[in-house]
């Protein structure tokens, strides 16, 4: 785990996590108006209904039964199918051993887990469209595997940036609700407790795939921290410290991802890792080369590294005014060859994963990389202008990106991928290419 015990923001993380710890257990399942955690008006407005309300077309009313109590004990018969040793500090019930539910229940319980990967997809679809196109060529289980992360993903970014304008102190109010996350993300791995319907998705999937690490997770909400206004960073000086954040918040779901992508044989998760932290970290880059003018209109952010502005000649005022000149361009230039240097790096690791989950990774790698296209084309004015890549462009793209993964493309490439060369041929000449823009800015 990546932490920074000096960061202002994860000393408030801890103190209010003791706060919390001292008061007791968790709380419910749902955080007011009885919304699940992590779900507010803005993810609601996305899908279009409110989230985890179908629990209750399962409720067995008549026993009494009640959310809660139907959640449990879904956690039960999905903690049974577990290997031995998945949850390491579990006491409370037996793993691999089965419990004694009845034919119907278990059939009730898988309806229950279906319909909640069901609700995860159509979350993923509305908010990480380029990414929920690439899981629709995974086999069923992978897929549904990452849309579970995906959900507890955007709920953790959603706990940390949702409005509170009720709250006396906001972000005393978000430190506490992101405490208990935490300690609700470590209950699921170490025990495999689960509190609200749509945990049962990525208990589901720790089950299935035992060796997803709890790390990336913790470290995904140390990335969130940096966000929070007064408390996180709203600029970074170089870009040490913002490959720190994009790890955080992007580099991190590859890692989350490794386990149910698997790898070829020959390869091991240590020899994937660094490509996949790459892809995560060039998504991250593309992200934010995307929203310069909306991050700084929006939000007072400028994520581009201060020490690459000042040497480029760009300054806060100008990205706040919106003003596109040739140091702009230039700067824009240096970071989108500094972005793909990322995906050369990345495209190195889909050869290693396994050959069904290679199509889904170069799908998302080839229609994210069109961003960058799109902010040349629209002469790298990422400051008025939105780079967007269509849904039917990204279509179009599924046969080349399926071409790329064949053996046969090493050798038969498709036109323009021949002037790449061997990807480290084609990695150093991006690095060249950053050495020669600072030589030129240093004259």
């Amino acid at each position: 785990s990546v932490k920074n015990p000096s960061s202002r923001a994860e000393r408030a993380l801890a103190e209010a996590r003791k706060k919390y710890e001292a008061r007791g257990t968790i709380s419910s399942s749902s955080k007011g108006g009885g919304r699940l955690m992590g779900i507010n008006d803005e993810v609601v407005a996305e899908v279009g209904y409110e989230i985890g309300y179908f629990i209750n077309d399962f409720i067995n009313e008549a026993s009494g039964e009640d959310a809660d109590t139907l959640v449990q004990n879904c956690g039960r018969y999905l903690r049974s199918k577990a290997s031995m040793g998945t949850f390491p500090q579990s006491s409370n019930w037996s793993q691999g051993k089965g419990e004694d539910f009845s034919p119907e229940e278990i059939a009730r319980f898988d309806r229950l887990l279906a319909r909640a990967y069901e609700e995860s997809g159509i979350v993923t679809s509305a908010f990480a469209k380029t990414f929920y196109l690439g899981t629709q060529v995974l086999p069923e289980s992978a897929m549904k595997a990452i849309w579970a992360v995906y959900v507890w993903c955007r709920r953790t970014d959603e706990i940390v940036d949702a409005p509170r304008p009720e709250a006396r102190d906001p972000n005393a109010e978000m430190l506490t609700d992101l405490s208990e996350w935490e300690i609700r993300l470590e209950r699921l791995f170490d025990r495999g407790e689960v509190v609200d319907v749509l945990d049962l998705p990525l208990l589901d999937c720790k089950v299935k795939y035992p060796k997803l690490p709890i790390t990336p997770f913790s470290d995904m909400i140390r990335g969130m921290l940096m966000d929070i206004p007064g408390l996180g960073q709203d600029r970074y000086d170089t870009w040490d410290e913002l490959h720190l954040y994009c790890y955080r918040v992007a580099g991190t779901v590859g890692l989350m991802s490794m386990p149910v992508f698997g790898c070829a044989p020959g390869y091991t998760d240590d020899t994937a890792k660094e490509p996949a932290l790459s892809l995560g970290v060039a998504f991250q880059i593309t992200n934010i080369l995307r929203d310069v003018g909306e991050d700084a209109r929006k939000r007072g952010r400028v994520y581009l590294p201060q020490h690459d502005m000042e040497r480029f000649g760009v300054t806060e005022q100008q990205i706040f005014e919106q003003k596109v000149d040739e140091n702009y361009i230039n700067l824009m230039k240096f970071e989108i060859a500094r972005a793909r240097m990322y995906y050369a790096r990345a495209l190195r690791g889909v050869p290693m994963l396994s050959a069904e989950s290679r199509l889904p990774v170069q799908l998302s790698l080839d229609a994210y990389g069109k961003i960058l296209d799109k902010i040349e084309e629209n002469g790298y004015d990422s400051l008025t202008k939105r780079a967007y890549v269509g849904k039917w462009e990204k279509f179009a793209g599924i046969p080349a990106s399926w071409y790329r993964t064949l053996d046969i493309s090493k050798f038969l490439p498709l036109p323009g991928d021949d002037n790449l060369g061997k990807l480290e041929e084609y990695e150093k000449r991006l690095e060249e290419m950053l050495e020669k823009k600072w030589e030129e800015m240093s004259k």
